[in-house]
């Protein structure tokens, strides 16, 4: 995977993945995110893909959590890999949240049930905090795209 410039403007190809928008996927979003990672170890120490692996597994998340209710859906990955920055958008294509709509909140009270602890409302500043920059846009048929940018150098 090589990044070219031509006229001025960096271009690279992309790695593109549709998983099912089940929590058993985000698995494999994070063993594709390690196999991209051995393409410039050098820029990827443990702390960094740690870190990376953490807020991608987050957007994915946020995605099979929020997008889509019993009927289903899929959840797209892609990974673009520059010289100098990683960039990942995670896109589906379900109902969503508004995360205007949670800003300045409290985090919800942690919920039991199923011999489970669930915690919402962290995964966003989590990202935010890990990642150089961060946008969210809202389809205008639905669906919502996550883009993240680590800066490697």
């Amino acid at each position: 995977m090589q990044a070219t410039v031509a006229d001025g403007v960096e271009t690279m190809d992309a790695v593109r993945l549709t998983v099912p928008a089940k929590p058993e996927y985000i698995t494999l979003g994070r063993l594709a995110l390690a196999g991209l990672a051995l393409l410039r170890p050098e820029q990827f120490s443990p702390e960094v893909l740690g870190d990376v692996k953490l807020a991608l597994t987050e957007a994915c998340t946020n995605s099979v959590r929020h997008a889509y209710g019993a009927q289903g859906g899929s959840v797209a990955i892609t990974y673009e890999l520059y010289q100098d920055r990683l960039v990942i958008e995670v896109v589906d294509e379900g109902g969503g949240f508004d995360p205007d709509a949670t800003a300045g909140t409290a985090a919800p009270e942690p919920q039991f049930g199923d011999d489970e602890l669930s915690v919402g409302g962290l995964g966003l500043a989590i990202i935010d905090a890990i990642s150089d920059e961060l946008a969210i846009t809202k389809g205008g048929s639905g669906g919502s795209t996550l883009r993240f940018v680590k800066h490697l150098s």
